[in-house]
């Protein structure tokens, strides 16, 4: 006997998904027609022609201006993210504190540099950097990146390793205080370890973000991927394929990145004392039962079950 359950929706009848065929259809060939006029009109310009697109066949047009702008985007971001989930554990760890002028102190740098803008932090840094001399003249646009990345992300950051602490049950914290865990152990060993999984979207995102707000770096002449691209725009005088190169190469990274944190949060699900991200995710065997958006449920069917309790 078949095993099924209803849950959550019905999937369409003969009507309704004749009427999903349909307006897919029309959506697809919307689409297709819109494309076909940007095409068109992109070639009437000369957007298409081939010898727009020759320079990226040219190596000097990467190793002169392409791979070091990606190599300044993906070591600002690198660098800032890292400092970023310092700060962002020693800041939500404070506003976890039990001691009352921790928890303002945090809460206040937190609020701050959430609200002011990363730009303006970049903008600070850099006059600032500069006009004391803290940083060599060569550094100074990177450190002021870095600076203003850090700053905004790891108060974000904070934020999200509040919420994943607090999100989880009460009783992960009644368990470890009642095996007589210090504030400290309970931390390290219970309660963060079981909040990463679940922060871990968000401090994936985060990191995307780093990695697109390192353009910013663009106003105090940080050489990163963007500016890199315009240069090789006004170089070449292809500013729609240069662009389009560049947003291809920054959609590839952020796909990697969620790619590779999808595993990861697999991984940690699958045993947080599992260290090999490569070796592959072990899954639950098939319950048999099927939601309606899985399979249509017909209840003149004699092999037709309801289920009402789960563990039938």
């Amino acid at each position: 006997m078949s095993t099924r359950a209803t849950v959550l929706y019905d999937t369409p009848g003969p009507k309704g998904r004749r009427l999903n065929l349909i307006l897919s259809v029309v959506s697809i060939v919307i689409i297709v027609a819109l494309l076909a006029l940007v095409l068109t009109k992109l070639g009437a310009n000369g957007h298409l022609a081939a010898d727009m697109w020759t320079p990226f066949l040219e190596s000097t047009t990467w190793t002169t201006y392409l791979l070091p702008g990606l190599f300044g985007t993906i070591s600002a971001a690198v660098v800032s993210i890292l400092l970023a989930l310092v700060l962002g554990t020693v800041l939500g760890l404070g506003r976890l504190s039990e001691v009352t002028w921790v928890r303002w102190i945090c809460g206040i740098i937190v609020e701050f540099f959430r609200a002011v803008p990363v730009l303006l932090l970049m903008l600070f840094a850099y006059a600032l950097f500069g006009l004391y001399n803290l940083v060599p003249a060569s550094m100074l646009s990177f450190t002021a990146v870095v600076f203003g990345l850090t700053l905004y992300n790891g108060s974000v950051i904070a934020e999200i390793l509040r919420s994943g602490i607090l999100s989880l049950p009460k009783g992960q914290t009644e368990a470890a205080k009642a095996l007589g865990l210090s504030r400290s152990q309970m931390m390290v060993k219970v309660l963060l370890p079981q909040a990463v999984a679940a922060m871990l979207p968000a401090l994936i995102a985060q990191m995307v973000i780093a990695l697109k707000d390192s353009a910013l770096g663009y106003i105090i002449g940080y050489v990163e991927f963007v500016r890199s691209g315009i240069q090789v725009a006004s170089f070449y005088r292809n500013y729609l394929p240069a662009l389009f190169v560049v947003a291809v190469i920054m959609i590839l990274i952020n796909y990697l990145l969620s790619r590779a944190a999808t595993r990861i949060e697999q991984q940690l699900r699958a045993g947080r004392h599992r260290k090999n991200i490569v070796a592959n995710v072990p899954h639950q065997p098939d319950q048999g039962l099927l939601t309606k958006d899985q399979e249509n449920v017909d209840k003149l069917d004699p092999n037709y079950h309801q289920i009402k309790n789960p563990g039938q």
